[in-house]
């Protein structure tokens, strides 16, 4: 097979791919420090299962995610096919040790082998169908409207897909060829069995042509090889070579944790942001689920990262000093979709956060956020009023709830601002009180002690402001007396339970759902009048994907008697309501369709609905506006207006719609 010739292509191919590579990994090393070498057994199941499992391909959009996986897989098994196809470069009859046909492990091998190559050659052709004919928009880079939208194909991802059905060719006609080449010599019938596409490929080849034709699969597999190894970290692909990396270097945070800035060079990539330019495969899975993108906004999580990585890479002409607008960072409601959805593991959020920090420093947002904050600064919460009011709306009690700051309490109640200062929340916040009183729970609440969590504050960029609002926090709760806190709202649950705790030793925190719940399966609390209403249920961002917490609102319901119809985005795959990030304060008016219009919409396509259940004081104000500008015939209802009407505590139908935003 000429070594010499090899040797040289060879040494030629090796040598333009370390220098491309060690550019490449030079940016890399430069970059500022992550600390991601913590709990190696932890990352190495990760990796297993995310990496080399494809778990997010798999139980994602089909069968484009089975074409993947198999296109990996294959890659994989494949890579022993290369290294016997070098070595024969050097020894015709060359096999890896134990490979060899004829053994037990060689033919189960070559079996394997021409299996996944059919396997690969199926999957690579699909692919190119949905670019070629399909046209699958994600695949194509679908951006906001001030950017071209493209809609001629990807060549560099045409050309690498045919460059992988040339390897497969290649070594399909090479062993081919062999099995005419060596017929009767060197294979058995038998052994001819353990290589079906191969003994099929035999039969179009002539016997005169065989020994030609195992130098033409020679070198157009190995040629194809070496060429495809110096593209890599040209182009896209070169995720072949730092997904897996990447993946293992994942965060192991709490899905809800953002790390503290750099006090040195807040502004500098660390290595792993790099890391997650390197990684993007251009799939589009992030942008295909992103609230922002499907709103018409700028922002388009797949092109952000791709311009931080042209620009990293100096392959764009800057203008002025910003790669990425303002108005693109600003658009992000911080719902993690985006990170949910890619398979690399790229963090795009905590990318967004870093910016829009450097914003914040500058003054550089919309006025109504530049007065949200400063009613933070000096309230404490986001409406601007006095600390005295946070607790007037439940003055309508006949009861007093505790104050846990005087007396010891079961549940410490973390109200939030929503439900505390939003009419239309306020009268959510009275009813679970009821319920809790009515069910003997001890329970009390901070009053004017409580400032805003900040997890709002903190996605904002503004780091100073959130650390203030926990200390102010952290000093109230260590003048209370409680076993553990509850809140209706979703954003103060994700940073008291992920993120107070770096500030300071934390009780436990829980959604109310999650107490409610368990006070109707222990028998604290008894359901006597099942409700029997057909409802849908929104699964807020915060609670579901950031923390997981899909089963006890579903148990609630269950156990109230309401018949749920699951929208198509449900559990950890929900859709936004636009309002996280701080974009409940900033101007939403140039959408093309508010993310909460389009969520309404898809529930009102279910069918006959009484109820759109929400769980988020947030939700309830942002899906009551969404319905009245749809105009749907369910009536978005706050989940405890179920609980209190199965409970008998009043009446039903009428009552509740008098509830219902």
């Amino acid at each position: 097979m000429s070594p010499i010739a090899f040797s040289i292509a060879l040494v030629l191919a090796l040598g333009s791919f370390s220098s491309i590579l060690g550019r490449r990994a030079l940016k890399l090393f430069s970059a500022a420090p992550a600390a991601r070498f913590d709990h190696l057994g932890e990352r190495l199941k990760i990796t297993a299962i995310y990496a080399f499992g494809q778990k997010k391909f798999l139980r994602g959009e089909q069968p484009a995610g089975l074409m993947h996986a198999f296109i990996f897989w294959g890659f994989m098994t494949l890579g022993l096919t290369v290294v016997t196809l070098f070595g024969r470069a050097f020894d015709a009859d060359f096999y890896i040790p134990l490979l060899h046909p004829g053994q037990p492990l060689g033919d189960a091998y070559t079996l394997l082998r021409d299996v996944i190559q059919v396997t690969v050659v199926i999957a690579v052709t699909y692919a190119l169908y949905r670019r070629l004919i399909q046209h699958t928009p994600r695949l194509f880079g679908f951006q906001p409207a001030e950017k071209r939208l493209h809609d001629e194909p990807h060549w560099e991802g045409i050309l690498i897909l045919f460059l992988i059905l040339g390897i497969m060719g290649g070594s399909l006609i090479h062993e081919g060829a062999r099995l005419v080449l060596f017929a009767g010599e060197h294979r058995t019938e038998t052994e001819r069995g353990w290589e079906p596409v191969s003994n099929l490929v035999s039969h179009l080849i002539p016997g005169s042509a065989a020994h030609t034709m195992t130098y033409v699969g020679f070198w157009m597999h190995n040629l194809i090889v070496l060429t495809f190894l110096n593209l890599l970290p040209l182009s896209k692909h070169f995720h072949i070579i730092t997904a897996i990396p990447n993946v293992f270097f994942g965060s192991l945070r709490p899905r809800g944790q953002l790390s503290k800035p750099d006090p040195g060079k807040p502004d500098d990539f660390t290595w792993k942001q790099v890391l997650d330019m390197y990684s993007c495969t251009e799939c589009g899975r992030c942008s295909a689920v992103c609230p922002a993108t499907a709103s018409g906004s700028p922002l388009a999580p797949r092109q952000l990262i791709l311009d931080l990585r042209d620009d990293f890479l100096g392959r764009t002409e800057r203008t002025d000093d910003k790669i990425v607008s303002d108005e693109v960072l600003w658009s992000c409601t911080t719902c993690m979709a985006c990170v949910e959805a890619c398979p690399v593991g790229i963090e795009h959020v905590p990318t967004i956060i870093q910016g829009r920090r450097k914003l914040v420093d500058q003054g550089a947002m919309e006025p109504m956020l530049q007065d949200t904050l400063q009613n933070f600064a000096q309230q404490g919460n986001s409406y601007g009023k006095s600390s005295r009011m946070r607790a007037r709306w439940a003055k309508g009690l006949d009861f007093k709830i505790p104050d846990a700051r005087k007396e010891h309490v079961k549940y410490l109640w973390f109200v939030g601002d929503f439900a505390s200062f939003d009419e239309r929340s306020q009268e959510a916040s009275r009813r679970i009180a009821k319920i809790l009183h009515h069910a003997g729970v001890s329970f009390g609440m901070l009053y004017e002690a409580e400032r805003n969590a900040g997890n709002d504050v903190r996605r904002i960029g503004e780091e100073g402001l959130f650390e203030l609002l926990v200390e102010q926090n952290m000093e109230a709760f260590a003048g209370a007396e409680f076993d553990a806190i509850f809140t209706t709202d979703p954003h103060s649950l994700n940073t008291l339970k992920n993120e107070y705790s770096e500030f300071g030793e934390m009780k436990p925190v829980y959604h109310y759902t999650e107490l409610l719940v368990e006070l109707i399966e222990s028998g604290e609390i008894a359901l006597s009048e099942p409700v029997g209403s057909k409802v849908t249920y929104h699964d807020p961002c915060y609670l579901a994907r950031y923390n997981r917490i899909t089963d006890a609102p579903r148990r609630l319901l269950g156990a109230v008697g309401a018949e749920l119809l699951e929208m198509p985005r449900n559990g950890t795959n929900t859709f936004c309501c636009g309002a996280g990030g701080g974009r409940i304060w900033m101007d939403d008016s140039k959408l093309v369709e508010r993310p909460s219009e389009q969520r309404v919409k898809e529930a009102a396509a279910l069918g006959d609905l009484d109820y759109f259940v929400v769980t988020c004081p947030k939700d309830l104000a942002m899906y009551s506006d969404a319905a009245a500008t749809v105009g749907v015939d369910f009536q978005v209802l706050e989940v405890s207006a179920l609980v209190e009407q199965a409970m008998g505590l009043r009446d039903d139908g009428a009552v509740l719609a008098g509830d219902a935003a």
